[in-house]
């Protein structure tokens, strides 16, 4: 259970939306943080939530499509003392 201190205003605009809506002041609150949720969260894509992630290692755009010369260039120069 979480314990909200909310000031006069605040207040006062949640027992406009009870007294509309017909509900709880938890249940308006409930609603607030799911939209919150889904407007910084919900909408993103994965690539959004882990962009800082990608590429953190390089940013060679043909990676996927020669990886293996790639990979035997640096075997080769591990392995040719």
């Amino acid at each position: 259970m979480t314990t909200v201190r909310l000031n006069e205003e605040i207040d006062s605009k949640i027992t406009v939306l009870v007294d509309l809506e017909k509900t709880s002041k938890s249940e308006i609150i409930k609603k607030a943080i799911l939209e919150y949720y889904d407007h910084h969260i919900g909408s993103r894509t994965a690539f959004e939530l882990g962009k800082d992630l990608f590429g953190k290692y390089g940013d060679a755009e043909d990676l996927s499509s020669t990886y293996k010369k790639k990979l035997m260039d640096k075997l080769n120069e591990k392995h040719s003392h």
